[in-house]
């Protein structure tokens, strides 16, 4: 099950946070907000990382 993180407001900026926690160890999905997969550049896009890594994203969002 994936557990949603993070809201971007642009795919660079999903695709950021998504380097960010796989950089850190986490697998993580970035899907655009509205549901469709078309995979436009600037749509709001969410990331996703397995449940039971969320508190883990906490603690790095933490640091940040």
């Amino acid at each position: 099950m994936w557990a949603e993180v993070k809201t971007a407001p642009n795919k660079m900026m999903a695709v950021m946070w998504k380097d960010l926690f796989e950089g850190e160890g986490i697998p993580s999905h970035i899907l655009p907000a509205d549901g469709t997969l078309s995979m436009e550049e600037m749509v709001d896009y969410k990331v996703y990382v397995p449940s039971d890594k969320a508190h883990i994203i906490d603690e790095i969002l933490r640091k940040i």
